[in-house]
Order: structure tokens, then sequence, then C-alpha cells
């Protein structure tokens, strides 16, 4: 199999509606994945939490499934990591996306990540295995852990490099804008007060911590309502926002490796699906990540039509299956079947016109290849 499949580009036109990114999936076409028998009708029920890397990871599984010949349920956009994982370990669905660290100390509750990528992978594999009947596929590249983030002028008024830094803000300043579910986690906020010494209340006056949205935090910091925040190491908003990331120097937070978990009856009966998602985690790095990611909270993209695009944002042309270079004849395509966009946020113009001249290369070849369906 190569690399990531086309069909991840074989989107219909009308993929561009309306319909909420949580509830629209567009008809598919086989790529590079071609309709494995074996799993021909197999009903597989896809879950993912909320927030935007969840969706569009969830989209990604969900696409790849369909390709293949499964008989795919969405059921993405779960509200919370417990509620997700629950639906999974329950029986109400089938497979997602979950990262080694959550699943070793949110769920298993070990009190000790495993610093080592690989060795906290299997170990929070085999005993998932065990307790549960949880099958985690290898794992991507990607490493979605947290950090603290400032503005870039924040960090060099207070020289800021690592995160044991903090502590040259003058106390009155030291303040944080912090996402609720991340506020309370071990491996969160008040975890890492913990692992670097410091007292909720004392280091850190509760008066200076604010708990917002996660869909706010980035821009909260950007425009200075907090010097500091607890982010995401993938999340497309801190190139766009050109936000510091701090060095995580007492190496508090866990490795967040991405991975597609499943229930071991589908794992056992069709092990074909580790071979079908093998290409596509292999291309999922933190660069890469960040990219997609942008996509839906920068340029205002919705996640199903993000995921298609991992082929164009690893350059690696024979995993597309479309032209990269516009004829005349797709140009008019693109324009005649061009549908309203959101309105990108804190987007640069030129970054929105790549991101339209990637949809119109997209619109163009899946409608030739359309016509030469028929």
């Amino acid at each position: 199999m190569r690399a990531l499949p086309a069909v991840l580009l074989l989107v219909a036109v009308t993929a561009c509606g309306l319909r909420p990114a949580s509830s629209f999936v567009p008809p598919v076409e086989p790529g590079s994945i071609r309709p494995v028998p074996g799993l021909e009708g197999t009903p597989i029920r896809v879950t993912s939490k909320e927030f935007t890397e969840q969706l569009v990871l969830g989209k990604i599984a969900v696409l790849a499934l369909t390709a293949a010949g499964a008989d795919v349920a969405d059921q993405t956009n779960v509200q919370g990591s417990v509620n997700a994982r629950a639906s999974l370990t329950r029986g109400d669905a089938d497979l997602m996306w979950e990262y080694t660290g959550t699943g070793w100390i949110t769920y298993l509750g070990q009190a000790k990540p495993i610093p080592d990528a690989t060795a906290q992978y299997e170990a929070v594999r085999d005993l998932d295995l065990r307790e549960n009947g949880i099958v985690w596929l290898p794992p991507a590249p990607l490493n979605n852990s947290y950090s603290i983030g400032a503005t870039r002028a924040t960090a060099e008024r207070y020289g800021l490099t690592k995160i044991s830094d903090v502590m040259k803000i003058p106390t009155a300043e030291r303040t944080f804008c912090v996402d609720h579910e991340a506020f309370g986690r071990d491996d969160g906020f008040l975890g890492m007060l913990r692992g670097y010494g410091w007292t909720y209340g004392g280091d850190i006056p509760r008066a200076n911590v604010r708990r917002v949205a996660v869909g706010i935090l980035y821009n909260s910091i950007a425009s200075g309502q907090c010097a500091l925040g607890l982010v995401s190491t993938t999340d497309g908003r801190i190139k766009a926002l050109d936000l510091v990331l701090l060095e995580d120097d007492r190496h508090f937070f866990p490795q967040y490796n991405a991975a597609v978990t499943m229930r071991r009856p589908l794992a056992d009966a069709h092990p074909e699906i580790a071979r079908i998602f093998a290409p596509i985690s292999a291309k999922l790095t933190n660069d890469v990540m960040q990219d997609l990611n942008a996509q839906v909270d920068v340029d205002g993209d919705v996640p199903v039509l993000v995921g298609p695009r991992l082929a164009q944002v690893t350059r690696i042309r024979e995993i597309a299956g479309v032209s990269h270079t516009r004829s005349r004849a797709g140009r008019r395509t693109c324009r005649r079947h061009h549908h309203p966009r959101p309105s990108p946020t804190r987007a640069t113009p030129a970054r929105w016109r790549r991101s339209h001249a990637t949809r119109c290369v997209t619109t163009w070849a899946v409608t030739c290849s359309t016509a030469r369906r028929r």
C-alpha cells in the first residue's frame, strides 16, 4: 500500500456545502486504498473527541475505512475525553484516535508517565489490552503534548526559554490562561504546578489564573489578557499567532503520541485495518498536524475537508492522486463549483490564497475523475 491514500483527496464537489462539520462526510472514491474484500460491508462506528485535531483525525478514519469498503457510522464530536473513551470501552463505538499519555494517566490511572515515547506506547498498549480489551495500533510521530506558551514579546521581556523561567516573572504579572478540561487534570495545569514544585494559591495566585474555553485560549494569550497559557503543541494557532513554546525542562508532561485504538473483536476479525492506517500514521508529524489544525482554526475550513489535504501538506505527489497544476479548464471548473466558506481568522491573504488554490485543484481533479467514471 502506498503512503496516504488518494481517497482522502477524492471527495465530491458537494463537500463544500454548509452542513455542520460534526455530521457531514462527503462521498468518497477509492484511491490507493482499494476496497478490502474482508472488510466490505463491515459495520464500524468511529468516534472522536470534540476539539479540532480529534475531528480531523476522526474524519480521516471515517474516509479511509469507507474507501476500504466498511459500512462506517460517523459518531465523531463527543464532548470530553472521558465520554469519548467510555463509548469505546462500553461498546457504543468501535474505533477512535487516542493519545498514549491520556490513555496511561487519565484512563488507566497510572501516576507516573514514561518519558520514552516507545516505552510509553508499549506500556499503554499492553495494559489497556489486558484490562479493557482495547487494541492500540502503532502511533504516529505527532506528540500532542502540553506546553507553556507566551507571545514572543513576553518571552523576550522576561527572558523565558524554559518553564522553570516562569518564576522570573513578578508574582502580580504571573498570569495564566488555561482551558477548563486541562486545568484540573493530573497531566494538565495543576499537575504541572506540582511537578515544578509550585503551589496554587501561593507561587501562582488563584486570581492570576483565568479558565477559558479552548476556542479563545490562544487569542487570549496573543492579545495579552494573560502572560502565559497552557497550550497544545500541535495547535495550528501557535504558528499563526507567533507564540513561543517554553521547554519542559523538568520533563513533566507525558508523551501524547496519537494512535488508532479499537475494540479487540474488531481488531482480531480485521487485521487489515492496521495495514490501512499504518501509512497514514507515518505521515502525521507535529508540523503536519499544526498545518492541518490551522486550516480549521485559522483559515476557517471544516475538518472533513482538511483531512484529505494531508497528502499536500506532506508534499508527496504520488499520494494525492490529483494534478498539482491547474489548467485553464481547471480554473474554470473551480470558479464554477466554488462555494462560500467561513471567513478566515487572523489568516494572511497569502495563506488564504494557498488554501483556496488547494481547493480549486482538488475540485478540478474530482470533477474530471467523476466524469471519466461515468
